[in-house]
């Protein structure tokens, strides 16, 4: 059932920002409005974390108090410092038109919150690093991989400069999941009047050529006017180098599966993959 709502995902890094605009920029071409949470982790807004640690002995009673109100002060500031982040956040997407926003903050596990409330939402849009990551890509993905196993909804994974999409790659191999991105592409108003190209990374054969024609036609029944190529390579460095050279501003693939374009970003080559992709991505389940 579509709820015409997308659920974004925003924090304090460098990410949050293209988060909004890209959400803005779906929102508006889905006709959708779009839930902004911020979750705080448990260790944030507990009020009653013990830090008296080693001054129990014969601490004074006052001391364990002001550390008390001090653990309730920090507590305080998350849940302030969350709200200013949402309602810029908020102001953000308003700012890229006319969209319906509303605000969320949480207290708990992401990954948790969100899989309770995926359900009211047709998509979610997260960056491709957190707060704690930073730019360091070594800590690239931790939260995104978790979502992405947990959801059964598509993943809008943002870039961390905005720019408007024109040209989609698509990552096929004729597995579940590649035919259901083809199918969600063809039927989705978020790609209407966008170039799209499938594109199979190996070896030739006429059950390829069949399957990228099969979901050609698929595309063209939508409206598309689909190209379909086949290119000789490792399928991790084929998207890197189509997505970086020839000016695609989107890549759309399967999150799962046993082949190896299906199981990509998740698994051993996930942070190289995102980091070697510099364009948004697109996760279909």
């Amino acid at each position: 059932m579509t709820t015409h709502t997308l659920i974004a995902l925003v924090d304090g890094s460098a990410y949050s920002e293209s988060v909004c605009h890209h959400a803005a920029w779906i929102a508006k071409r889905m006709e959708a409005k779009v839930k902004i949470y911020h979750v705080l982790g448990r260790r944030d807004v507990s009020g009653k974390q013990d830090l008296s640690g080693a001054i129990r002995l014969g601490a004074r009673s006052a001391l364990l108090e002001q550390l008390s109100e001090l653990d309730a002060q920090r507590a305080r500031l998350a849940q302030d410092h969350g709200r200013a982040i949402l309602e810029d956040a908020k102001t953000i997407i308003q700012g890229d038109g006319a969209v319906e926003v509303e605000t969320r903050l949480r207290q708990g596990d992401l990954v948790e919150t969100i899989t309770a409330k995926e359900d009211s939402g047709d998509l979610i849009v997260i960056g491709k690093r957190g707060e704690a990551a930073g730019l360091a890509s070594e800590h690239l993905g931790s939260n995104l991989e978790r979502i992405v196993r947990a959801s059964h909804k598509p993943v809008f994974v943002a870039n961390r400069a905005f720019r408007e999409p024109r040209k989609v790659l698509v990552a096929f191999d004729g597995g579940d999941s590649s035919l259901k991105a083809v199918d969600y592409i063809a039927r989705s108003p978020l790609f209407a009047g966008l170039q799209v190209t499938l594109v199979f990374a190996g070896a030739e054969t006429e059950g390829v050529s069949k399957a990228l024609e099969d979901a050609a036609a698929t595309l063209r029944a939508g409206g598309f006017e689909a190209d379909t190529q086949i290119r000789s390579g490792e399928p991790e460095k084929v998207l890197g180098a189509m997505t970086e050279g020839e000016g695609y501003d989107l890549l759309v693939m399967g999150a799962y599966g046993h082949s190896r374009v299906r199981s990509l970003l998740i698994g051993s080559t996930t942070t190289e993959m995102i980091r070697s992709c510099k364009v948004p991505v697109v996760l279909m389940r």
